[in-house]
């Protein structure tokens, strides 16, 4: 007996994700998360950064910077590099069917 496997034609995985078969609700799901989570870290990072700032003496810095100078321009080019990645792979995905 061998154990039936399934073929892939040529389809990558990134952390084990496949590539391909994303359906356009998918794709749309995906990018916003990926700007979501984007926005999310860098403003993070951002925050903690203004604390030890203004903590090591600098003069103080307003920490709604964090979220109109780095948080959302990083969510917008975020959003603008994985809408059209995954709508490519939505739109590769729907010529091949």
């Amino acid at each position: 007996m061998h154990p039936s496997q399934t073929q892939r034609s040529g389809s990558g995985t990134v952390l084990g994700f496949p590539l391909e078969g994303f359906g356009l609700f998918t794709s749309l799901l995906l990018s916003f998360a990926t700007a979501f989570f984007t926005f999310f870290g860098v403003t993070t990072i951002a925050i903690f950064s203004l604390l030890a700032w203004n903590l090591i003496g600098g003069h103080m810095v307003n920490y709604a910077y964090s979220y109109r100078y780095a948080g959302f321009p990083a969510g917008v080019v975020a959003l603008a590099v994985a809408l059209p990645v995954f709508g490519t792979l939505w739109l590769r995905a729907r010529l091949r069917k």
